[in-house]
């Protein structure tokens, strides 16, 4: 499990990017990147990290299921995500 903090910190960069998201794109045309500079560092897209929706995992995270490979593979072996059939890990 993650700390609470790092997930609470994870969820201020998704405010930040979303609140600055217009004036950054403004000035990425206008082509001020001192006025980029200026911005917050975590107002940037780039710095969230993807986490797994129910553990908060970082690492080895599935992109298409937003769950982490071990909790993805604990939800397959107990028949939860359908279509997935268990071979040979």
């Amino acid at each position: 499990m993650a700390k609470e903090s790092m997930k609470a910190r994870e969820v201020k960069r998704a405010r930040l990017a979303e609140q600055y998201a217009e004036k950054r794109a403004a000035l990425k045309a206008a082509g001020d990147f001192v006025g980029l500079q200026k911005l917050p560092r975590n107002s940037a897209p780039i710095r969230q990290r993807n986490r797994c929706k129910l553990t908060g995992r970082p690492r080895g995270y599935m992109r298409q299921f937003g769950l982490s490979r071990i909790t993805f593979r604990e939800m397959a072996v107990n028949g939860k995500i359908p279509g997935v059939v268990k071979a040979s890990w």
